[in-house]
């Protein structure tokens, strides 16, 4: 089993059908709910994953409670050849727990959109550990070379 830092396969499907959306604006519809979920290590996360799911999620419990919490958008942007989005930092505190990677996924109801479709997985890169304190996840900045979500030509 493993965690990678990969965009779905699905997600990027379902990009071009135009199911997913990160519109901070007030734009009718508005944008989307996204969310954010904390696996161990155990977790098989990649491509091919289609939709949040609690298997391998931590428990609710010490300072975490299922199914993670809800982002917020930074917003949408274009440079020369990239468009990009991010997330603000989210937080879980009083917290004890391992977390090895998190998955971000759509968690609002679109026609023709899988339920909790999947958005992408990042792997930490090691297990990470809170006790009895703050856990934080730091987003890069939103722009053309850092931005979590990026398309480029």
């Amino acid at each position: 089993m493993a965690i990678a830092s990969v965009l779905t396969n699905s997600f990027k499907t379902e990009l071009l059908k135009g199911l997913h959306s990160f519109d901070t604006s007030g734009a009718t519809p508005a944008g989307n709910v996204f969310k954010i979920a904390l696996y161990n290590s155990s977790a098989d996360l990649g491509t091919t994953t289609t939709a949040y799911t609690t298997t391998e999620e931590l428990a609710t419990a010490t300072g975490y409670t299922r199914p993670g919490n809800t982002l917020t958008n930074t917003g949408v942007g274009v440079s020369t050849v990239t468009s990009f989005t991010d997330f603000s930092d989210t937080s879980w505190t009083s917290a004890s727990f391992t977390a090895r990677g998190c998955l971000i996924y759509n968690s609002s109801s679109v026609t023709g959109l899988t339920t909790d479709a999947a958005v992408c997985s990042i792997d930490f890169g090691g297990d990470k550990t809170v006790s009895s304190g703050t856990f934080t996840i730091q987003f890069p900045t939103n722009d053309s070379s850092s931005a979590i979500i990026r398309i480029t030509s």
